[in-house]
């Protein structure tokens, strides 16, 4: 039982990596089932909104908004979001983050007759001059007009200078049909990211469902109990949440870019728009549902009450490196009874290991003859083969949370511990990069972390008793090399996580193999 225990442990870790490296495939949660999703043919393309205005020959106005959290771009083509940038994350040279840096396929907050709707390039008015926020300032409005025979649009934008909401008011007529979208790339960073998703998202009820572009094939539509619509990377994200209700929310794919948006009726519409990090206290303080945008993962319910604990030790302590170490041991303390339990059923197992041979030989031309005399044998020692891998298997579900936790928290982006350490939620890279040539890991990062969490499975196992035969035993002996391999490309926060969980388990199993000699 200890050895399927252990190979399992062993496969679960291979099968994370190989996922997480070369079969990464979002798919919505299984909740997503719940959800009522139809499939239609893109329908044919009517007149979108421009065609309806009469364009003004006028020059473009830009409108500048400064808040301390981001800066932005508004324009009069349109009245939508030209240029946004947050201020308190840096990118790899040291500049700020930049959500929105291009004019995409469709523009954030673009509004149109159907979802086949194009850019609105109608010439808006606006009295407005560029906006500056300060905390004596700490609010104000921007507003764009058209109007025109066949169709009027008032909309108004508050923006706050302690906060990255903007308020968003439409106020529409004339139109037969109403559709806005968050736009085709805003809110998005980086898009080469391993293992996370990036791309539409939405809510429906509790439900958060997201979509890979490479599968987004058909065009898919939802209703009821709409939430949000948003693009997102790992660590940002641009929302739109309606205020008003939505009829419907549909994602599609248009000139290899997916497209997100709304369908509401045109009348007085409201919304907030959110776009910035992934901070889940902030999220959650707006009571909006925007915290389900940070995808703590299969394991979230306990995921979530570790990393709130997390950022508990981090508030006391003030590093993060120092604060997975307390979490590593916090987490280890309920499992001490049952850990000690274990050690002493496999010292038990080891010490009839002998027995054990004797009968495999003399029965093993009668498998269930054998099984029952291991039985018999288990019942006079008193031992429970079970006890040994149980501790392993009840672990599983912690490392796999902080796994989640430790990939997709904001709050490690950057985050340093001490010496060579200065970002846990990137790999070890004080040693380089293994070359790129080689099959399977070409590329990985090493470093001295990885290389002394392998060094302490070893010791770990040696000091562990074992009722395996020497050959199984030397087999075994294989696996901290893999998980070396496994972990050199792995968060430094994760790798830190499972060392000190390795360095707990020597001191616990000096412990116990001392007291079971006395």
């Amino acid at each position: 039982m200890e050895k399927r225990a252990l190979i399992a442990v062993a496969l679960a870790f291979i099968i994370l990596f190989l996922y997480q490296q070369f079969f990464y495939k979002p798919q919505p949660q299984q909740v997503q089932k719940k959800a009522e999703v139809t499939k239609k043919e893109e329908p044919p393309p009517i007149k979108p909104i421009e065609t309806l205005l009469t364009k003004k020959a006028s020059q473009e106005r830009k409108i500048k908004i400064e808040t301390d959290l981001y800066s932005a771009i508004f324009t009069t083509k349109g009245g939508t979001l030209k240029y946004y940038e947050i201020k308190k994350y840096k990118d790899k040279e040291g500049k700020n983050i930049i959500l929105l840096k291009t004019e995409g396929l469709i523009p954030p907050l673009a509004i149109g007759t159907q979802d086949n709707f194009n850019f609105v390039d109608a010439d808006f008015y606006t009295g407005s001059k560029d906006i500056i926020l300060t905390k004596d300032k700490i609010s104000d409005s921007l507003v764009f007009e058209y109007s025109d025979k066949n169709f009027s649009l008032r909309r108004t934008y508050i923006f706050y200078n302690d906060d990255y909401r903007i308020d968003v008011k439409d106020e529409v007529s004339g139109l037969v049909d109403y559709w806005i979208t968050i736009g085709s790339d805003f809110g998005i960073h980086d898009e080469k990211q391993d293992a996370v998703h990036t791309g539409p998202v939405l809510l429906k009820e509790t439900d958060r469902i997201e979509f890979d572009k490479k599968k987004l094939k058909e065009a898919k539509t939802y209703s009821g109990g709409l939430k949000w619509i948003a693009q997102e990377d790992k660590y940002f994200f641009a929302s739109l949440v309606p205020l008003t209700v939505m009829e419907e929310a549909k994602v599609w794919k248009k000139d290899e870019s997916p497209i997100i948006a709304f369908r509401g009726k045109p009348d007085i519409n409201r919304f907030i728009l959110y776009a910035g990090p992934k901070e889940y206290e902030r999220l959650k303080a707006l009571k909006l549902g925007l915290e389900h945008i940070i995808d703590f993962g299969f394991f979230s319910i306990i995921a979530v009450p570790l990393f709130w604990i997390l950022k508990l030790f981090y508030k006391f302590l003030g590093n993060y490196g120092w604060a997975i170490v307390f979490i590593t041991l916090i987490v280890r303390i309920p499992f001490i009874p049952l850990i000690n339990k274990s050690q002493k059923a496999m010292k038990k197992m080891q010490e009839i290991q002998p027995k054990m041979a004797e009968i495999r030989e003399k029965f093993k031309k009668d498998p269930q003859r054998m099984q029952q005399e291991m039985m018999v044998l288990y019942k006079k020692y008193k031992v429970n083969p079970v006890s040994g891998c149980l501790p392993i298997i009840l672990q599983i579900p912690i490392f796999f949370a902080l796994y989640k936790i430790l990939l997709i928290s904001i709050e490690l982006r950057g985050a340093p511990f001490m010496l060579w350490l200065k970002d846990l939620s990137a790999p070890d890279t004080l040693f380089g990069h293994i070359p790129a040539w080689f099959p399977l890991i070409g590329g990985f990062a090493v470093g001295p972390l990885p290389i002394l969490m392998g060094i302490t499975m070893v010791v770990q196992q040696k000091m562990t008793p074992t009722s395996m035969d020497p050959t199984q035993n030397k087999i075994m002996m294989i696996m901290p090399i893999v998980f070396t391999f496994i972990f050199l490309n792995f968060a430094s926060g994760l790798v830190l996580y499972w060392l000190m969980n390795n360095v707990f388990s020597i001191i616990q199993q000096f412990y116990v193999n001392k007291k079971l000699k006395v």
